[in-house]
């Protein structure tokens, strides 16, 4: 008698690290939001989120999901999501191969006190319509206000409305387009990393017209 080809998980029959697990092995690759945010006190935060995507895009509107604080990584989420609570604005910096480590290294768990900006070695920029750095040398920044929080078991979803972005010109392909081959995007795996290029296209002959589910 032949094994079935596929497991089964039950999610009540697992424990949360066990299901979280699966899901950051299963649900990849995901982008990453490195998350610049100012504490009232005028501290500046720098954290890296793979809980991210677009909300909507009319209001322009991203999610990050914030976890709750654990032993290795309290300080950088707790900071963010009460920063972002308390002041209601924040800067997404978006994440290049070349910025990874300085990325990784902003990660750590350290007192709130900390600027991760030095931290992670980077420089952080005014920005234009808000009052939160950007990290200077992502090719990407996007300003954003908050619009709600919404609790979901032990974390948070963070809306935020896009506000302003800024791009390098390195970066920019023309008539809104950007030049992703130019900033190499890193992408978060279970633990891992993985880079995206070089990029690939499907004939849009072989898709319906009437499709718009892959954007």
């Amino acid at each position: 008698m032949s094994k079935e080809r596929k497991l089964t998980f039950n999610t009540s029959d697992l424990t949360e690290d066990e299901m979280y697990k699966l899901l950051i092995g299963s649900v990849i690759p995901r982008p990453i939001a490195w998350v610049s945010s100012k504490s009232q006190d005028g501290i500046l935060n720098l954290a890296p989120f793979s809980f991210f995507t677009v909300a909507s895009r009319n209001p322009p509107t991203l999610l990050i999901s914030i976890g709750p604080g654990t032993n290795e990584r309290i300080g950088s989420i707790k900071d963010t999501l009460t920063n972002i609570r308390e002041v209601k604005e924040y800067i997404i910096n978006m994440v290049p191969e070349s910025l990874g480590e300085a990325m990784y290294r902003s990660s750590a768990s350290v007192e709130p006190q900390k600027n991760e900006f030095e931290l992670a070695g980077v420089t952080d920029q005014i920005c234009k319509l808000v009052n939160v750095p950007a990290v200077l040398e992502a090719p990407i920044s996007i300003e954003l206000k908050l619009d709600r929080i919404i609790p979901v078991g032990g974390d948070h979803l963070v809306l935020g409305r896009v506000e302003c972005v800024q791009i390098d010109r390195t970066t920019y392909a023309g008539n809104y387009k950007i030049a992703i081959d130019e900033w190499k995007p890193l992408a978060s795996l279970a633990g891992d990393f993985a880079g995206l290029m070089p990029s690939f296209s499907y004939e849009k002959k072989h898709i319906k017209e009437t499709s718009h589910e892959i954007p």
